[in-house]
């Protein structure tokens, strides 16, 4: 059984810049998936970037392109997600998530991932 916990939210002014990590204990592939989906208040749960475990595709939604960057994953079994120039319409409850490979390209649907962290507010001021 896979189990995620997350670190590393909190409160940033505009244009800083947070670090979210993501722990995954239980047995994992190197071609199993992560994610990483944010919920803004007042909206549905999006996806902002998915990766591989072995971290060489990595893909991102293009409200975050550019200023956050997804890590790989299988090394340590830590994945980070870096969040650069951060804009007050980030904020958001960010939660990681997992899956078993899938073909082609890790999905952005929430429906996807039965592997779920606890989640992490980020505030933007």
């Amino acid at each position: 059984h896979v189990q995620l916990v997350e670190s590393g939210g909190g409160s940033v002014q505009s244009g800083g810049s947070l670090r979210l990590s993501c722990v995954v204990t239980g047995v994992t592939r190197r071609n199993d998936c992560m994610a990483w989906f944010r919920q803004r208040p007042g909206k549905e749960r999006e996806g902002v970037a998915t990766t591989y475990f072995h971290g060489n595709s990595i893909w991102y939604t293009d409200s975050v392109k550019g200023r956050f960057t997804a890590s790989q994953v299988f090394a340590n079994n830590t994945g980070y997600l870096q969040m650069d120039r951060l804009k007050p319409e980030d904020t958001a409850m960010y939660y990681c998530a997992a899956r078993r490979y899938v073909a082609g390209y890790c999905p952005f649907q929430e429906d996807k991932y039965n592997f779920w962290g606890q989640g992490t507010q980020v505030t933007v001021s």
